[in-house]
């Protein structure tokens, strides 16, 4: 296993003890969680906005066929 060494400052320090002594981890499990944890955030928020690009691109293609098709709705059936 890899170690890697954090610098904090004294109150972020204190949180990630009470913490870890509060859920019984090490502190090292309880980074190596939140890691995890924020990882699988910033993945489901690349999702949502790929997502709603998608979403945004249909609506754009939806709306543009939309409106060739108003535009044939009369073909044939205007008076002359």
């Amino acid at each position: 296993m890899k170690t890697v060494t954090l610098k904090t400052d004294e109150n972020f320090f204190e949180k990630l003890t009470v913490l870890a002594k509060e859920l019984h981890l090490t502190k090292s499990e309880l980074i190596r969680r939140a890691v995890s944890e924020y990882e699988k955030h910033i993945q489901r928020q690349r999702l949502k906005n790929r997502f709603k690009e998608a979403s945004l691109k249909v609506r754009e293609s939806n709306t543009k066929l939309t409106e060739e098709f108003e535009t044939t709705l009369l073909d044939g059936l205007e008076d002359d």
